[in-house]
């Protein structure tokens, strides 16, 4: 009889090692989910951030080429003559 009392409060003692255990790694599991909500918060903010940045570059780059830098020459008149075909495209409708 006492075999199978010590089988039994061995496995009543593995139980509760094994409860504590889920416990604790549903705990861990919770703080990996928040800490994985707030990185993914803040690479969207990030990504938002960035894309208003390209946004301000490319401003940026467009008004130094329209205002004629020495270092975008090229695409100076490239702007200049995509601005007069449109005005020219403009004034062939209105003329219709």
């Amino acid at each position: 009889m006492s075999n199978i009392e010590d089988i039994v409060d061995a496995l009543e003692d593995k139980i509760g090692k094994i409860l504590h255990k889920l416990d604790t790694l549903q705990q861990d599991n919770l703080k990996l989910s928040e800490a994985l909500k707030s990185s993914q918060s803040t690479i969207q903010s990030q990504n938002k951030q960035l894309l208003n940045w390209q946004e301000e570059y490319e401003t940026l780059k467009m008004a130094n080429t329209i205002l004629g830098s020495e270092d975008d020459k090229r695409e100076t008149k490239l702007k200049i003559n995509a601005l007069i075909r449109e005005i020219d495209h403009c004034i062939g409708q209105l003329s219709e």
